[in-house]
């Protein structure tokens, strides 16, 4: 014998209507699809800044280990190169004087005189020309001596100088004074390079 069906007693109620002025919430099934468009969006941003962070930390040269050992090897090399750069530093031209007896010559005429020896170095990559009436001699008082050519038996010679190459002799100045420091210009109108007396 059958049994008649049973009656569910489960009641469906209608859902609670909102007030009118309340904004209903969006139905997921709806905007489900959005949702996930801008997931994808946002994901795809901070995948972007990962990624420019890798190609920025590659081009600085790797990880932190790499970057300190290049510059701990940066460090010892750096005493290495400090010679190599004084050498760029120095002058193109070096001018060295002391003071020295006047050796009179034939020529001069009495003893009246005063002779500094000079040494001319070229340190640039071209030549030079010297010759005594290219170096002046400055006294203690601020007075410049022009050199009084063939007086000294020790005159400072009229050369061409070829790079690292150095001439010496005597430039000497008319009457007696204490030399403070000799000038040499590069061709009278070029470089000027002094050079203390000692």
């Amino acid at each position: 014998m059958d049994n008649p069906p049973r009656q569910s007693s489960i009641t469906w109620s209608q859902p609670p209507s909102l007030p009118e002025h309340a904004t209903p919430l969006p139905h997921p099934a709806r905007y489900g699809h959005a949702s996930t468009n801008r997931l994808r969006g946002c994901l795809g941003i901070v995948g972007l800044f990962v990624l420019i962070a890798v190609v920025a930390a590659v081009a600085s040269g790797g990880d932190d280990n790499d970057s300190a050992a290049t510059q701990g090897s940066a460090k010892q090399d750096q005493p290495e190169e400090e010679p190599a750069k004084k050498e760029q530093k120095k002058e193109p031209v070096t001018v060295t004087a002391k003071k020295t007896d006047f050796k009179k010559s034939i020529l001069a005429q009495g003893d009246d005189y005063t002779s500094v020896k000079v040494t001319i170095t070229n340190n640039s990559k071209d030549d030079i020309d010297v010759n005594p009436l290219y170096v002046t001699i400055t006294d203690t008082d601020g007075s410049k001596h022009t050199a009084e050519l063939g007086v000294d038996e020790d005159q400072l010679d009229t050369v061409k100088l070829a790079p690292g190459e150095d001439v010496t002799g005597t430039i000497t100045g008319k009457g007696a004074f204490d030399a403070k420091y000799v000038t040499y210009t590069d061709g009278l109108i070029g470089d000027s390079v002094r050079g203390d007396v000692s």
